[in-house]
Formats: structure tokens, sequence, C-alpha cells
């Protein structure tokens, strides 16, 4: 056995065989978790989420984005990997192959971390029967009574909102304060839902949110490093919300419109009147594009009847977003994101997002409040 080993490891280093090993386990647990929503229930509440849990834990002791520097000298440390490469291939046929193969176990190994990690949750039960909710096809009429829910709701709370003029509604806490109220959040609807775990860890302000701003992401989470990070350069109220999505992801809720309706009542569950406003703003963003589509008199009834405060706050929003609105970084993210989400069964890509409606009706209108 210690013969094959050595023979094996002429050609394949050492880190490369586990690599790639682990890779082919991953491989079978991966195929499971799509065949057996399941299994891939349980392998994301206890593997899963273990690995998540150590990782965000391990990264949480640094003060910046362990993600986001990795990111940034990706440049310079694949320029020494392949400086190395060269030089040890200079020695001879075995030394080139043994780059080769190491090099390319980097790929078979953040693969096999993707899926031990977080992969498996894009194949778990759909939140709709998690959370015991009657999800079904939606009408104008039922998008219409969600959205004077959710309009009720903000006009209660523009009054308690401080708003500066160019700039919108403001957060009346610092960002850590954020994390602590979306944990103490989760804490409640852990306490509701076992598939929650109850995890302390903080969100990572990304440092180059500016320049972040113009792929439209405003936040993402690094299964490599357990990371949530969050894109500060966006307004207050879409910041609150992200931080809340970001942490739905930390959590193991993998699929991006089960992470949004999660965000949502994370936040309109807290006892704070900003996350409370932040949840159904955003909310009221999601419902009205399909409610114009659906009927455009329901949508200027709403909108009628939405606080001039409210208004005020999406204007600036819109402000704001048309500086970042069409360039090209923006439609190579898109299609990036939407390919990656087909890839992990999301067949409707991009406008799954779009889904996060029907829970929100389900929700308010079928039993689930």
């Amino acid at each position: 056995m210690v013969r094959i080993y050595r023979k094996i490891t002429r050609y394949i280093p050492g880190a490369a065989l586990f690599f790639m090993t682990s890779a082919l386990i991953a491989l079978g647990v991966h195929l499971t978790a799509i065949f057996n929503p399941g299994f891939a229930d349980w392998f994301n509440g206890t593997v899963s989420q273990f690995l998540r849990t150590v990782m965000a834990h391990l990264t949480s002791v640094l003060p910046f984005s362990l993600a986001e520097f990795i990111i940034l000298a990706s440049p310079v440390i694949l320029a020494v990997l392949i400086a190395v490469c060269l030089k040890k291939a200079s020695r001879g046929t075995r030394f080139a192959w043994r780059c080769v193969i190491g090099m390319l176990s980097v790929c078979a190994g953040l693969y096999a971390m993707f899926v031990f990690h977080f992969g498996v949750g894009y194949r778990t039960t759909s939140l709709d029967r998690k959370l015991e909710l009657d999800r079904k096809k939606v009408t104008a009429e039922e998008l219409y009574e969600t959205a004077q829910i959710v309009v009720d709701r903000l006009n209660e709370l523009a009054d308690e909102i401080m708003l500066i003029e160019g700039t919108g509604s403001v957060r009346p806490y610092s960002h850590s304060e954020t994390v602590d109220l979306c944990v103490e959040s989760y804490g409640g609807l852990a306490d509701r839902y076992d598939f929650i775990p109850k995890l302390d860890v903080p969100v990572k302000q990304i440092v180059l949110s500016e320049y972040m701003t113009y792929t439209h992401i405003s936040g993402v989470y690094t299964y490599f490093t357990g990371e949530a990070n969050l894109n500060t350069n966006y307004p207050y109220y879409v910041n609150v919300y992200t931080t809340a999505h970001e942490m739905a992801h930390q959590r193991g809720i993998a699929r991006e419109n089960e992470a949004n309706f999660i965000a949502y009542l994370v936040c309109i569950t807290s006892d704070d009147p900003y996350m409370q406003y932040a949840g159904y703003l955003n909310m009221y963003d999601y419902l009205a594009g399909p409610l114009y589509s659906a009927n455009r008199d329901y949508y200027i009834d709403v909108l009628t009847e939405l606080n001039p405060r409210v208004r005020y706050d999406r204007q600036c929003y819109s402000e704001f977003f048309d500086r970042y609105r069409d360039n090209a970084a923006a439609e190579v993210s898109d299609a990036v994101n939407n390919t990656y989400l087909v890839l992990q069964g999301t067949a409707e890509g991009a406008k799954s997002y779009g889904m996060v409606v029907d829970l929100a009706v389900a929700y308010h209108l079928n039993g689930g409040e």
C-alpha cells in the first residue's frame, strides 16, 4: 500500500490527491442531494452547518473581509504560483505533471468546499414547506391585498424614520448594532423553526464597496471563508436588509428568493422600527413591479396611498442608483450570476428573485402571519 502511494505521489502531490479525493466524495454527496431532498436537509443542517459555523468563527477574529483580501491579492497569488510551477517544471516532465495536477486540484478542492459547506443547501426542501405556507399561483387581487398590508405598515412607521434631504432615510445606529439586531431577530426565528441555527458572528464591510456597486451586488456570502460581506455604499435601508439576507446564507438558506424572504421575516419581526421599515420597504419594491404588470390601476392606487416620506426615500434610492445603473460590469455580473443560479437548480435563474413575492402573499394572506 505504501509503495502504491509513493508511486502515485511521484506525479500527484499529496495535497492534490487529498483535494481530488474530496472532490469525488463531494460529487457523490452532490448527486445524492439532487435526487434526495431529505438527505440534503440532513446534510445541510448537520455537516454543512458545522463547517459553516467553524469557518465563520475562525474568520470572525479578523477585522477585515478575508474573502475580499484573497480576491484582491489573487493576481499576485496566481503570478507567484505560476512562477513556482515554471521553476519546478524546468526540472523535468515528472515535475511539470505535478505542477499541472496540483493547479487543477485547487479547483477540485474549491468544488469540494462548495458542496460540503453550502452547495447542498440549493437542494433542500423548499422554504414554503419548511414554514408551512400554502404557496400557489398569485392573482392580481392577492398582490394588491399584500401590497396594501405592506404599505399600511410603512405608513405607520414613516414618521418614526429620520430623513435627510438628498440622502433619504438614515439608520439610527452603527453597522455592528445592525448585526446585533439581526442576530437577536434570528434567535427568535430559530426558536420557531428548527432549520434556522443560532449563530453570532460579524458581517464584514467591504472596503471597495463603491466599486462593487457597479456590479449591482449589495452583498455576498463567501463559502470558502464563511463570511457574510456587505457592500456599504448602498442606502441604509438596503444595507439593513442585505445584512439580514447574507446572514441567511450563513445559516444555510442557499436559494436567493428564500434568503430574501427570511431577511424580510428577520426585519419585520424585529422590535426595532428601522429594521421593520427596511423589511417592508424592500418588500414593497419586490411587489411593485409584479403589481404594475398585473394591474396598473392597483399599482397606482397603492402608490398613491404610500406616505410621501417613503416615496421620497425611494426617489433618493433611484437617484443614487442612476450613477451605477448601466455599465459593462453590471452586465457581466448579471450574466455570471444568472448562470450560477441555473447551475444550482434554480431554473428561472435571476428571475427567481421575484419568487419572494409568492412567499410574501402566502405569509400575509394564507395564514402565515
